[in-house]
């Protein structure tokens, strides 16, 4: 799944969700105070029909052949006025004893076949009076008022979710652009990507990208230099191997062993040749100082004899002891810089005093002096960093 889709996806239900509670939780008030409403209009006509009752002269209540008096209904209600001995003294409906009839005071629920009723039994001054309208039409209203107020959210939901995709489209377009960008350029365009116009929140992933393009453009031109040295560096050593063997494969006696011989020196100083390039791959390949693990003075001594060309058993004089501290640069490079001063030293040395002395001057805060000492002369000296 995209990030665009992932984002619409988690957001959109985050703020539907969001919407949805909140029209539940005002739904839900607004049928509390719709029926609240409702039934305060119902204690409301009962007491306003009791008011006007107990304004008319008492004597008209006293003549037994009065008739029961028709009060106007009132729109959606129903109302039933009793006396204190329990006859109908007016009411609105005439068919509608049943639900009127004087019972529990207050607010109750009544039925009759299908039609249940709300009403509302109110008393004062011994005349009780009874209101009350159907709930089928109360759920009507209800309904509608709902409706009305639902279509707003459903608008307003809409519309965030539009908005929603369209903020969260405008502002992925920067990625959009990069990844276009990137599509776009030739396979071996290292320049550094521009980062003008780019968020700030995507610069450092901008930056981390151009510092690996420049790492990479440091390799490439390292292999390059690497295949050219090496090329030149192999073809005069090969020219000779073969000149000395096409010399040898048309003379015979003294001559071609003399050219054998030869051949097996050029053989000798390509095999030294290609230890020394790859020595130069190996410390080239550091693309930092500090890479690689770091190591104590003992160990790399150790290993550069090791790895030293010559007889090291017999020819060198190491101290007792080391300095006991850490080299702070790689192994690999520190072993090689001290190998190449044993294999120089012995190289370059007076053949009649074979031994050298590996001795470490004095130790200053950032670097750590190797000598390689014959016959009391200092013949070459390394400083690693400690």
């Amino acid at each position: 799944m995209s990030l665009r889709a992932r984002l619409l996806l988690t957001l959109g239900l985050t703020l539907a969700l969001l919407w949805g509670v909140a029209a539940a939780w005002l739904m839900r008030d607004l049928e509390e105070k719709f029926v609240e409403t409702l039934d305060q209009r119902l204690a409301q006509s009962a007491r306003m029909v009791a008011g006007l009752v107990l304004q008319l002269p008492f004597e008209v209540w006293e003549d037994a052949e009065h008739p029961v008096l028709s009060i106007p209904p009132i729109e959606g209600l129903a109302c039933q006025v009793h006396s204190p001995q329990g006859e109908i003294m007016a009411r609105t409906h005439a068919d509608m004893d049943a639900v009127l009839a004087p019972g529990e005071r207050g607010h109750t629920y009544r039925q009759t076949g299908d039609v249940i009723w709300r009403v509302f039994t109110y008393e004062r001054g011994g005349i009780v009076i009874t209101t009350a309208d159907r709930m089928d039409e109360r759920d009507m209203l209800l309904s509608g008022v709902i409706r009305m107020a639902v279509v707003p959210f459903v608008v307003a939901l809409v519309g965030s979710m539009v908005a929603l995709w369209l903020g969260i489209w405008r502002g992925l377009a920067p990625l959009t652009r990069l990844r276009e960008s990137l599509a776009s350029r030739h396979p071996e365009a290292l320049a550094p990507v521009a980062t003008y116009g780019l968020p700030k929140e995507i610069r450092p992933l901008i930056e981390t990208l151009n510092a690996l393009l420049a790492r990479v453009q440091q390799t490439l031109m390292r292999e390059q230099r690497f295949t050219n040295d090496a090329a030149h560096e192999l073809r005069t050593p090969l020219t000779a191997i073969k000149t000395h063997l096409q010399v040898a494969r048309r003379v015979e006696g003294q001559a071609a062993i003399a050219s054998l011989n030869q051949a097996e020196e050029g053989v000798v100083r390509l095999s030294s040749t290609l230890d020394q390039l790859l020595t130069l791959a190996r410390v080239e390949g550091c693309v930092r100082f500090d890479d690689g693990k770091a190591s104590r003075v003992a160990d790399v001594v150790e290993h550069a004899l090791a790895d030293s060309q010559h007889d090291t058993s017999a020819r060198f004089i190491v101290p007792f002891s080391w300095p006991d501290v850490t080299l702070a640069m790689p192994r690999e490079l520190a072993i090689t810089a001290l190998r190449n001063l044993l294999d120089n030293a012995l190289y370059h040395g007076s053949a009649d005093s074979p031994s050298a002395l590996i001795r470490i001057g004095p130790q200053g805060s950032v670097l750590l002096p190797f000598a390689l000492v014959t016959r009391g002369l200092v013949l070459m000296t390394r400083r690693l960093r400690s």
